[in-house]
């Protein structure tokens, strides 16, 4: 979710539902350890309970990133064997990282000694022709040996090749029974499945053979969704759209005050009304003013349906 579950996406989607477990977009090693921290680490504490997400393959310079986050007061840290883009293969991280579970292993170890945070760990079911069920049982077992116990699974495999990362998304096919088979098999682990989950019942039926779930694009399309399943689970979730609508011009009228736009705020709330009347006037609404000079929280409140 690079570029998408930024500090502003994040903030949105707590007022939406109070409970969920949120997760910043994947921060190479490079740009926490160089680049501009306070942007790329900094969030805002009512955003909690979030994780940072890590890219990386150097398990020192994973170490002292996860030490950046649990300094920022991240409440996990993750890392990510999960992405297939060529920009994060050039990096030799991402899923590419599933044909080296030793290295991957190594990583989570050194992660785990540095902080007293949680690690967990994002990935695929597999990667190119390393998609049997045997190679994930594999995998698991010996990234286990690290002593990270949590497993986020996308039950797809992942091409790092002919694909795009859409297509990575789309065209393999999910397995969800092979994660369920995984709970039964390490009975001391907990798996997360991610990958294809749209609908509250569809959730709620997973729910009975796993740990936990992960939404993505799912509640970035229709950021709803968290509150209509935070319901469902006895999470407390805000009570209308319009509420929610009212604290983001809130709190996009202090962004603008800090010399941000508006922009950077409203771009992440086009889908709040998906499926409802008066959706596409919304997102038009939006799309065509909020990039403009002058722009302010009060297009967010005349533009509501």
């Amino acid at each position: 979710m690079m570029d998408w579950t930024d500090r502003h996406c994040r903030y949105f989607h707590r007022q939406i539902n109070s409970d969920a477990f949120l997760y910043t977009e994947m921060v190479t090693t490079g740009a926490a350890i160089h680049g501009d921290r306070d942007r790329l680490l900094g969030f805002n504490k009512l955003e909690c309970p979030v994780a940072l997400q890590l890219g990386g393959s150097d398990p020192d310079a994973l170490a002292r990133s996860a030490v950046l986050g649990a300094e920022h007061g991240y409440d996990e840290i993750n890392l990510n064997v999960g992405c297939p883009s060529d920009r994060v293969q050039k990096g030799r991280f991402g899923a590419c990282l599933m044909k080296e579970p030793a290295l991957v292993a190594d990583c989570l170890a050194a992660m785990r000694a540095a902080v007293s945070a949680p690690v967990t760990v994002k990935t695929r079911i597999g990667v190119d022709d390393l998609d049997s069920e045997a190679f994930l049982v594999e995998f698991v077992e010996r990234v286990a040996q690290s002593g990270v116990t949590t497993f986020i699974i996308h039950a797809r495999k992942a091409w790092l090749s002919g694909l795009s990362p859409k297509e990575n998304r789309e065209v393999p096919p999910l397995y969800y029974d092979r994660v369920h088979r995984l709970v039964e098999r390490f009975p001391g682990l907990y798996f997360i499945l991610n990958g294809g989950l749209v609908e509250v019942e569809q959730v709620q039926a997973e729910l009975d053979a796993v740990h936990g779930v992960m939404l993505g694009r799912a509640a970035y399309q229709n950021p709803w969704i968290l509150a209509e399943l935070g319901q469902a689970l006895g999470q407390t979730v805000a009570d209308s759209r319009h509420t929610v609508v009212e604290r983001m011009a809130e709190y996009a009228e202090a962004h603008l005050q800090s010399g941000g736009r508006l922009q950077q705020v409203a771009r992440h709330l086009l889908g709040l009304f998906h499926g409802q009347p008066g959706a596409r006037g919304w997102r038009q609404k939006l799309s065509q003013n909020m990039h403009k000079d002058g722009a302010g929280p009060e297009l967010l409140l005349e533009a509501m349906p």
